[in-house]
């Protein structure tokens, strides 16, 4: 598109193009008609003009004035005029180059895409050795290294990213968004004869005979239709001549250029061959001879040759048997080749049915032409084609001809749209035809055994040399080029655009009664006064380069009886006739007599004309009064036949149109009664004209009409209204175009319409002044006809002619004085004027509103006229003049009216605002700004307020599309445009804050497009006027922030898999029309028309390769029922599976290419909206601080919910760059009220995503995860003076994080390892307290190195402590690592029961610090214990619990408690051993008794003290930190302590520990007392009684009560882990045995050795073991059963421990120390005498006491004890006697207790003085007290040894003389064997001792 005047100018002209002929103009009339021109005005304004070649012909003929004839002078002005654009009436736009987008990354835990494009990138720089320019994108596609700002704002504003409209609308296209607005006028072509269609050039390149080429031929082409017999153009005339007779200068042989409308199989090209006449064959005499010779000087004889018919488009003719064949069609898909075809290449070019071209390059096709047809005599065009004929021989030649598709004329030229930007209408699909051979196929149709022999061969990209001189409007043509004119467009209903006034004369036969050798003459006569007169220079010739000549000749029939003729003479008519015109035949033989003459009166448009022959002219012969002296031949029948075929654009064959022509002559030049009745009845005549007729005439006669209109009477005026009306509705109705602008109108407005050229007052006040009349007279009620229905239905062509002529008078107005460069100002139109045009809309407007509410069609197009009315004017007038009627409509469709008003309304806007210059509008008033854009905005916000779903997605689409055009404009790149563009729309954002409601109420659709309309503002708002939304009010400004969720949430980039379905929601809008596939559910709904129709092109652009599509396709499969690859695809097999295709579905049935382009868009609309909320959040934040903004300074919940909101969301790798320099700014400014406990939600939520972040394989995610935890610790800091509170949020968050984060994975031996999450989790945690590396993380995270340690403003003192840090780091390990090896043990949970209560209890103190989640793992912990029966330890958690609830301080009494349970796992990586001893701090924050329970005392607290010693008495100063929300004590309450305990007291009684249960029991009463409920109270003192009762009965059994048995395990190999080399004491069940748990551990442990490599062994013994003895690749158990040792026992006795012997008291029974003894001999003897047994006691110490929280307590400490042989033997017998002695001493309270007395010293008697017992004091004696050993013993061991047995004996006979007592009867025998076994020992023992019988 030709660009503006650089003054301004709205206008541009247009050269008509011209019918080019092959005739060269005189110089000296091309310069006369050049002076003649430079007289109009407009060619005073420099601006281009071009005659048609047609016309300067004509009026080289006849120049006549034509001011006589006003009609003509019309009709040379329509045709002769350039045409007048309007170059602002469709809009004007230059977009800017579209926006690059980035690859942006989302990076997920277990991805690091940044490193792995970077590697890419790396290793294609090397491989190719490219620097990045030389990297090709894809649709914008970049390297991801380039910085993510907005480029156009750099040096003004930058912002954190592009702005997020460009990646919301990637792909707007104006022109396609305008086409959308109903009743949107679409810009036409300027339409010509030759305008459309198929163009085809055809160039004769050789002649080839077997004998050579030696003489010179000529010949005709023209098109032909076989089928009708009809010439369809003139004839192209062409000769070839001998090598040695062509001219060197020469280099371009002109083409015949033929024009078609549509293809089809029976057009043809028509070839006649002729060759100049020889001699040779032909016997003449002299006389003959001679006369020859004169013959050819008069005229060179030339004689028919040969001819032949191509057909073009025929591709179903197949060859018959025996018949002959033509050529192949060489601009038809030919069909598939077989054996019999010859000659057979493959096209390059694909030339298609409808006649387009694939290509824009230039591809012709060489036929071959083997049939040509010899002719011997003379003959008609239609004898050719007559199966009667008969058939000569072929011609042994060959005719090599060059067909070409050319472009189709002017409209190809216009195919760029007014926008600037290329269109695809004119690349059709069908273009792309797939490469075929071509067959021969049958000739004229002519019978014969004729056989071609033609051949066609193609070629690509053939270039014809140029001389630099095209035919206008044609790039493909030469100025030597023919064009031929086509018959039909005479014919068409069209209107002619062209002059042309030409007549074609085709003489067929004449019949004689004799042979004769006749040619004839033809020429053209102006009268018939003399015949010796020349005639008029008017006919054409055949050579080129040849002026007009006076005649011309047909050929020489020869011999002929019957003459016939195949010439064709064309000759130009003068624009002026008379009846004298004539056309005069001269009929000559070859001897040079004249014979015969004919005249010829005025022509008569006929078909074919028979007339008769006249001997001889005489004068006047044309003269009715001369007939009688004529003398005709042949008795004067009519024996001459001839055809004429007149074409003519100035001589309309319509009788009434010729009448309407006069009556206006006569009208114009007052020649006729003014007003006379003639004109009136001619106007009203044209309603009956033929349709063709009034098409052809319909420039000159609306030109006409619009002058009666414009300067008539009102009478006239009225009938030429009415009639004009009359003539566009049948135009509109009867032509073939069925739009509602129908073309030929709209090229007569846009073009052809020019005022009449300034040479008469413009037409717009009358036109206006009769309209508006004739609207009034209906408003008033008169009847005004059925024309008012068409007057509205064409009121677009005449409010657009309106708006025309005053654009051309406000040019004409101001042309000569607007200074250059200045644009045209506004004119104001004259009040009369504008009334009138007021008045006028107004009754329109209530038509429209009428209409509207009937569902009427005929309004919405009215609506859409009066729209664009309003628009062209505000180019045109003063704006405030349009205003009014803007207003005028407003008022008229006030408030919510009806759907289809409310439409109608939504579509005026959306025209109106589409203006070039509706940025620039001005107010109402001269203090207001833009008037348009506070209409719009008020109108679109009442519509999203309306109940019309698809009008609501309708205002939101306006103005998305408004704001685009704006951003996308090239005038509107600077900073301060952008700035008051922002302005104009800001209001909006106000309006939806005041009432959200209505937003809340869109669908998702429609939020999008408002968010990104709303954003958009922002971003180009200053601070100034951006704060104004943030001072108003509280409720207000979060509402504002609001909007900024809604954008979080609406533009979060997803996957794509987890998109809706297609279809719309109930919500959705409903279009008219099928509703387009939905490939995207955030990006605009133009995307989804753009992608379906992107995937529906199979066209290739200009440069792709001859076999490339606009995409490859990667492989064939992917075409596969199972993967469709197009949509159509797609969406066939979606419909066969009767399931609505999904969207997941259409993006993969897209090419890779568009899906690529789709995710690349979508990833940047996310960025791009998260990165411009982060920057209206950093300026908000910084305000707050400077500025008085409406907002909860005590919370700041604005800041809080958009920043747990950028955490929770899928965010780029750019925006987390982006994000922590504004975190750390936040809370510098901020961290006080951040850091707070009305906060707590905030604080929790941002820990929680800085830990998951910080498990990012991205390492520059994870370190700005560490850098926000470090400035989280820092707030702390300072704001609070610790981090308790802070340790407690991340505990609790780093406990919701390990439920979502894979901390292990699979080996490939099938085992867990600790996964790579875990490990960078662990990592970053490290980092957090790393001082070293602070620095350069903060330096590479864009924070200061100082960052932490710098002192807010309003604190004097640095805070900071590393070691504080580390505290808090290790308390996070401490989970991360008890979390990790609970998941690790998962696999083996079930069966290693050890393992998994451990685990749970690891938990449970690594998450210590918040009650909630310690009770949680105490109560899974205290599950699993009762699943392994283990009653007492599940007790002991549940006591756990219930002291966690008890014990929490209160903040209200200052009464802190701390809890110090132990049992705290100690922070040693090595072995994580669980170290009892240490205790673990509970924050008590809560005091049950400030709850006005006050039950629990200190007392109380002491008592659950001595029930569960894990409770300590410390003090802590973090009572209140675990008070967060959703977790602390605020569910911790009395009863649920007292449920705790009471399910301690039933698994303590399951147990069998009855004196727990009573001091659990006491601690139970105490509530039910204070709540007076008495019926628990009798409950519990029934318990209580049970309770003592089962403590009696285990105190008074005879067999000692134990509760369990303890096993010492010790654990030696690799496969064992963190066991190995370490020692647990496990507590089991009383009633579990030493195999029992060998057989328990063996098969935990066997299946970890299931590898091959290892194997499990068990030490039998107790030794101690060495293991760096052991074998390596074994795994050894040592399992030792153990003994718990008293509080006050003393573990250096030699005496033997009977356990039974002190467990006689109700005491609690908590072991932490265990003992086992060992024998040995020093010998190396594996066992001894009792003189060498030794006896090694082993005391050991565990972390903890039992009964624990566990099943094994590690042991922490071991000793050893040796005892002598000697020292065993004294301990025996002590053993003995303490045992004996204990039992005399016994206190009992009744005699029913001397039962159990008696036989309990009944058995130990028996295994003190019993025979078979004997030998062991015996054996002692014997041992240490004769022989050798007793010389060895020291006289203390001696002394200690005799008095021992001497103490025991003593005691024997002391329990004897009791026994004596006690028993009855039956228990003398019993008795006597005790005395006798006494006597006997002693006698014994006196051979050692003698003075034990005087002791006895």
């Amino acid at each position: 598109m030709e660009s503006l005047s650089p003054s301004g100018h709205r206008f541009r002209r247009i050269p008509r193009q011209s019918i080019a002929t092959n005739l060269k103009l005189d110089p000296l009339r091309e310069e006369i008609w050049r002076l003649r021109d430079a007289s109009c005005k407009w060619a005073q304004e420099g601006l281009l003009y071009m005659g048609t070649l047609l016309g300067w012909i004509f009026f080289m003929v006849l120049d006549e004035n034509l001011e006589q004839w006003p009609h003509l002078n019309e009709l040379v002005q329509c045709y002769r005029t350039d045409w007048v654009k309007d170059e602002n009436k469709y809009g004007h736009y230059e977009s800017v180059s579209p926006v690059l987008f980035q690859t942006q990354i989302f990076e997920g835990p277990d991805t690091d895409i940044e490193t792995e494009i970077q590697l890419a990138s790396a290793r294609q720089i090397r491989a190719e050795d490219t620097t990045d320019d030389d990297i090709p994108s894809t649709s914008g596609r970049q390297f991801p290294d380039a910085t993510f700002f907005d480029s156009s704002h750099s040096k003004v504003l930058k912002h954190f990213g592009q702005s997020p409209l460009p990646a919301y609308e990637p792909a707007f296209d104006w022109e396609n968004e305008r086409s959308m607005i109903f009743g949107q006028r679409t810009p036409e072509t300027p339409t010509t004869h030759y305008g459309s269609g198929l163009k085809i050039s055809v160039k004769v390149l050789s002649l080839l005979f077997q004998a050579g080429l030696v003489e010179p031929f000529y010949g005709t082409i023209c098109l032909y239709n076989r089928e009708r017999k009809e010439k369809l153009s003139e004839d192209f005339f062409f000769h070839i001549l001998p090598t040695e007779m062509q001219d060197a200068s020469i280099t371009y042989e002109p083409r015949g250029v033929f024009y078609l409308d549509a293809p089809s199989a029976s057009i043809c090209l028509l070839i006649q061959l002729e060759k100049t006449v020889t001699e040779e064959g032909v016997h003449l005499t002299e006389r003959e001879r001679q006369k020859l010779q004169v013959w050819s000087r008069i005229m060179p004889y030339r004689e028919s040759f040969a001819w032949a018919i191509v057909p073009l488009f025929d591709n179903s003719i197949t060859a018959a048997s025996g018949g002959s064949t033509s050529p192949g069609s060489p601009l038809a898909p030919s069909v598939s080749g077989s054996s019999s075809h010859e000659g057979v290449s493959e096209p390059t070019a694909k030339i298609t049915l409808d006649g387009k071209l694939g290509y824009s390059s230039r591809s012709s096709v060489i036929v071959e032409i083997s049939n040509l047809n010899k002719v011997k005599e003379s003959y008609t065009e239609e004898s050719l084609q007559d199966p009667k004929r008969k058939v000569h021989k072929p011609v042994k030649g060959v005719l090599r001809l060059e067909i070409e598709k050319l472009q189709a004329g002017h409209a190809d030229l216009e195919n760029v749209s007014e926008s600037g930007s290329v269109t695809n209408d004119s690349i059709d699909p069908a273009d792309r035809i797939a490469d075929s051979t071509l067959t021969k196929c049958p000739s004229n149709g002519s019978d014969g055994p004729q056989h071609s022999n033609s051949k066609w061969n193609f070629f690509d990209g053939k270039e014809i040399p140029k001389n630099g001189s095209n035919a206008v409007g044609c790039s493909d043509l030469n100025a030597d080029d023919f064009q031929a004119f086509d018959f039909r467009s005479t014919t068409r209903n069209e209107p002619f655009l062209q002059l042309f006034h030409c007549l074609y004369v085709y003489p067929l036969t004449v019949s004689l009664n004799r042979k004769r050798n006749l040619y004839i003459r033809i020429e053209l006569r102006k009268d018939d006064a003399d015949a010796r007169r020349q005639p008029l220079e008017a006919m054409c010739t055949r050579e080129p380069d040849v002026s007009l000549q006076k005649w011309v000749h047909t050929q020489v029939a020869v011999g002929a009886r019957v003459a016939c003729y195949h010439d064709e003479i064309k000759l130009f008519l003068p624009a002026i006739w008379t009846p004298m015109h004539h056309l005069l035949f001269t009929f000559f033989h070859i001897d040079l007599q004249t014979k015969l003459e004919a005249p010829k009166p005025v022509i008569r448009l006929r078909s074919e004309i028979s007339l008769p022959i006249m001997r001889e002219l005489v004068p006047h012969y044309l003269q009715d009064s001369g007939k009688e002296r004529l003398d005709y031949l042949e008795d004067g029948k009519n024996i001459f036949r001839l055809r004429l075929r007149l074409c003519s654009s100035l001589y309309p064959v319509n009788e009434r149109i010729r009448d309407f022509f006069l009556e206006y002559d006569r009208h114009t030049l007052r020649t006729s009664p003014p007003w006379g009745s003639e004109l009136l009845e001619a106007i009203n005549s044209l309603k009956n004209v033929d349709s063709t007729a009034l098409l052809q005439f319909l420039h000159p006669i609306l030109n006409m009409l619009l002058h009666l209109i414009g300067n008539g009477g009102e009478t006239l005026q009225v009938a030429a209204f009415r009639a004009m009306v009359n003539i566009l509705t049948r135009v509109q109705h009867e032509s073939v175009d069925d739009t509602e602008r129908n073309r030929f109108l709209v090229n007569y407005v846009d073009y052809a319409f020019d005022d009449f050229g300034g040479r008469q007052p413009p037409v717009y006040p009358g036109l206006s002044t009769v309209w508006g009349s004739l609207a009034r007279s209906k408003a008033k009620g008169y009847r005004v006809g059925p024309v008012y229905d068409d007057v509205l239905a064409m009121a677009w062509f005449f409010l657009e002619l309106i708006v025309k002529s005053m654009a051309l008078e406000q040019t004409r107005l101001f042309y000569h004085s607007l200074p250059l460069g200045e644009d045209v100002p506004p004119m104001q139109l004259k009040e009369g004027v504008f009334r009138c045009i007021l008045q006028l809309y107004d009754c329109l407007l209530t038509e429209v509103h009428e209409r509207c509410k009937k569902g009427l069609s005929l309004a919405k197009r009215l609506n859409s006229s009066l729209a664009f009315f309003c628009y062209d004017l505000l180019s045109i007038i003063e704006p405030r003049q349009v205003f009014e009627l803007v207003s005028l409509y407003l008022d008229k469709f006030s408030g919510v009216c009806q759907s289809a008003l409310h439409d109608c309304k939504l579509t005026f806007l959306q025209i109106i605002c589409d203006h070039d210059l509706f940025v620039e509008m001005p107010g109402r008033d001269p203090s207001d700004r833009n008037y348009l854009s506070s209409v719009l905005i008020q109108e679109l916000f009442l519509t999203w307020d309306h109940d019309d779903l698809s009008q609501r997605a309708k205002a939101a689409r306006i103005l998305v599309v408004l704001l685009c055009k704006h951003e996308f404009d090239s005038r509107y790149q600077k900073h301060e445009d952008k700035l008051y563009i922002a302005q104009l729309y800001f209001p909006l954002i106000g309006q939806i804050l005041d009432e959200m409601p209505v937003f809340y109420n869109l669908n998702a659709v429609e939020k999008r497009e408002v968010l990104i309309v709303i954003l958009h503002i922002v971003r180009n708002l200053d601070d100034a006027s951006l704060v104004k939304a943030w001072q108003q009010s509280i409720a207000r400004t979060r509402l504002f922030f609001k909007l900024l969720e809604e954008c979080l949430i609406l533009f979060e980039h997803r996957k794509p898999a987890d998109s809706m379905l297609v279809g719309c929601s109930s919500r959705s809008p409903s279009g008219d029309g099928p509703v387009s596939p939905k490939y995207s559910d955030r990006l605009s709904p133009a995307i989804n028309n753009y992608l379906s129709e992107a995937s529906r092109q199979e066209v290739r652009p200009q440069g792709t390769p001859e076999n490339g599509y606009l995409w490859q396709r990667a492989n064939s499969h992917l075409s596969s029922p199972s993967q469709p690859y197009s949509l159509r695809e797609a969406l066939a097999q979606a419909q066969s599976s009767r399931i609505g295709a999904s969207t997941q579905a259409l993006r993969e049935s897209l090419h890779p290419m568009l899906r690529q382009k789709l995710e690349l868009w979508e990833e940047n609309l996310s960025a791009a909206v998260s990165l411009q909320v982060l920057e209206i959040t950093e300026k908000f934040s910084t305000t707050v601080v400077s500025s008085i903004i409406a907002t909860d300074l005590g919370k700041h919940d604005c800041i809080t919910s958009i920043f747990m909101s950028f955490f929770s969301r899928n965010q780029p790798l750019v925006f987390w760059k982006a994000l922590f320099p504004v975190f750390n700014s936040v809370f510098n400014l901020h961290g006080a009220i951040l850091m707070s406990r009305e906060n707590d939600r905030f604080l929790k939520q941002v820990a929680f995503h800085l830990l998951r972040l910080a498990v990012f394989r991205n390492d520059n995610i994870r370190k700005r995860a560490v850098v926000g935890l470090q400035i989280l610790v820092r707030s702390s800091f300072y704001y609070f003076m610790q981090t308790a509170r802070l340790r407690v949020m991340l505990t609790i968050t780093l406990s919701e994080l390990m439920s979502d984060v894979q901390v292990t994975q699979m080996k490939s031996d099938g085992t867990l390892e600790e996964s790579g999450e875990a490990r960078r989790l662990r990592k970053s945690l490290e980092e957090m307290a790393d001082e070293a590396r602070s620095p350069n993380l903060l330096s590479e995270c864009g924070l200061p190195e100082n960052a932490l340690v710098v002192i807010p403003e309003k604190l004097s003192e640095n805070q900071w402590s590393w070691s504080e840090v580390k505290y808090l780091s290790d308390s996070l390990l401490l989970a991360l690592d008890a979390s990790l090896e609970h998941a690790l043990l998962a696999s083996v949970m079930t069966m290693d029961r050890y393992s998994a209560a451990e685990s749970f209890y690891k938990l449970a103190l690594a998450f210590a610090p918040v009650p909630d989640l310690h009770i949680m793992w105490l109560l899974h912990l205290c599950d699993a214990h009762q699943e392994m029966q283990s009653w007492a330890e599940a007790a002991q958690c549940a006591v756990a619990v219930a002291g966690v609830v008890m014990q929490n301080g209160s903040r209200k009494n200052k009464w802190k408690i701390r809890v110090l349970v132990g049992l705290q796992v100690a922070s040693v990586p090595e072995n994580c051993s669980i170290v009892y001893g240490k205790c673990m701090v509970y924050s008590l924050n809560y005091a049950l008794v400030a709850r006005n329970d006050g039950v629990w005392s200190r007392d109380h607290v002491a008592a659950l003290r001595k029930i569960c010693p894990m409770v300590s008495r410390e003090i802590t100063s973090e009572a209140s930190a675990a008070e967060v929300e959703g977790y602390g004590a605020s569910k911790l309450t009395v009863d649920s302590a007292v449920k705790y305990l009471q399910l301690a007291n039933k698994l303590f009684s399951q147990a069998e520990l009855h004196h727990f249960c009573a001091s659990i029991l006491e601690l139970v009463i105490p509530v039910y007392k204070s709540r007076r409920a008495y019926g628990q109270l009798a409950k519990c003192h029934t318990l209580l009684t049970n309770i003592y009762e089962s403590i009696l009965e285990q105190e008074s059994s005879p067999i000692p009560f134990t509760d369990a048995t303890y096993y010492r395990v010790g654990f030696y190999g690799e496969k064992f882990g963190k066991l190995d080399r370490k020692e647990y004491v496990y507590r089991e069940a009383r009633d579990v045995r030493l195999g029992d748990i060998m057989e328990k551990l063996s098969h935990i442990y066997e299946c970890r050795m299931d590898d091959g490599n290892h194997t499990l062994h068990i030490i039998p013994d107790s030794r101690q073991v060495k293991a760096d003895d052991l074998q390596a690749g074994v795994c050894y158990l040592q399992i030792t059963a153990v003994d718990p040792v008293m509080e006050d026992e003393d573990l250096g006795s030699r005496r033997e421990r009977i356990f039974s012997l002190s467990t006689g008291t109700v005491r609690a029974r908590v072991f932490d120390r265990f003992l086992f003894d060992t024998p040995f001999t020093k010998n190396g003897k594996t066992q001894g005498g009792l003189e060498d047994q030794w006896k090694r006691r082993s005391v050991l110490q565990t972390e903890g006491s039992f009964p624990a929280l566990v099943n094994r307590l590690l042991v922490i400490r071991s000793e050893c004890l040796e005892f002598s042989p000697v020292e065993n033997a004294i301990g025996m017998i002590e053993t003995r006697t303490a045992a004996l002695r204990n039992e005399l001493e016994e206190p009992r309270s009744s005699e029913g207790d001397q039962l159990p007395r008696l036989q309990s010293l009944q058995r130990i008697l028996q295994g003190s003085v019993a025979v078979q017992v004997n030998s062991g004091v015996l054996s002692v004696c014997t041992a240490f007290l004769s022989g050798e050993p007793a010389t060895r013993l020291r006289s203390q061991e001696l002394q200690q040894l005799i008095a021992a047995l001497l103490e025991f004996m003593a005691v024997c006979k002391r329990a004897i003389r009791v026994h004596f007592r006690l028993i009855g009867e039956e228990d003398q025998d019993f008795h006597t064997q005790l005395v006798n076994g006494f006597q006997s020992l002693t006698a014994e023992l006196s051979h050692y001792i003698p003075a034990i019988l005087s002791e006895l």
